[in-house]
């Protein structure tokens, strides 16, 4: 082969990665932009009103804490899948008490989540607290994380998939910095924080250790150090070295 087909074929492999890349970006600007469209239509309330959920409640759906009903965990708490009486299923988030920072974790979490109203955020039914025991009642979302679709053998996600999970992300974020009355920086957005539901729609979760900033002013909600590669530049030093 010659050095002009040569470069003829590599011209030619160029150009595909090129519209490849072209088509990509296209598809997610409409998308945005009609995410933009029906903005309205996509913001989904919060459920409020509801009577808090008692610790008996919680035992009997979780079977008393059942390893076979565990989702997952983290730094302060786990979270197990729920079945209620009439056959609602949720996840229970529970506050390992014993944990320092533990009930800080808690009280940002249903300050912020309480307030918030996205398509892409999980949200809030309700909560379970006393002295002794925290708990979040959050909507069940059965595909789990994005990090197992990722780096699971068995699982897979096309090309279009991975678009609109980035670009559910993405509005995400753009709702908690500029939708939201006081902006809210997550502080730990990584794939295991953002979950996926039966129509494979991306929802970030895990809001304990997140910032609310207003009036110029960052207000440190937790001691935990975010995941060392997913936290944003600068706020490892800007918010998370100040008590």
């Amino acid at each position: 082969m010659s050095s002009l087909q040569i470069l003829d074929l590599s011209l030619n492999r160029l150009s595909g990665i090129g519209s490849l890349f072209t088509l990509a970006v296209g598809y997610m600007v409409l998308r945005l932009r009609n995410i933009k469209k029906n903005a309205s239509q996509v913001d989904v309330p919060l459920a409020k009103g509801n009577e808090r959920i008692s610790y008996y409640e919680l035992e009997q759906a979780t079977e008393r804490f059942n390893e076979s009903k565990l989702l997952g965990s983290g730094s302060f708490s786990m979270v197990y899948k729920g079945i209620l009486k009439d056959g609602a299923l949720f996840a229970a988030k529970f506050f390992n008490v014993q944990l320092e920072g533990a009930f800080k974790s808690f009280d940002i979490e249903c300050r912020i989540l309480r307030n918030l109203c996205h398509r892409n955020l999980t949200k809030v039914i309700t909560s379970c607290s006393n002295l002794d025991f925290k708990a979040l009642v959050l909507e069940y979302i059965p595909n789990g994380t994005l990090d197992k679709w990722l780096y699971s053998l068995n699982l897979f996600l096309n090309l279009l998939q991975r678009l609109d999970i980035m670009i559910d992300v993405a509005s995400a974020m753009d709702y908690l910095h500029n939708g939201y009355s006081t902006p809210v920086v997550h502080c730990d957005l990584k794939p295991s924080n953002v979950l996926l539901d039966k129509d494979m729609v991306g929802h970030v979760n895990d809001f304990g250790i997140a910032k609310l900033l207003g009036a110029g002013e960052a207000f440190v909600q937790t001691r935990t150090i975010a995941t060392i590669g997913y936290i944003a530049p600068g706020l490892d030093t800007q918010f998370l070295d100040r008590s």
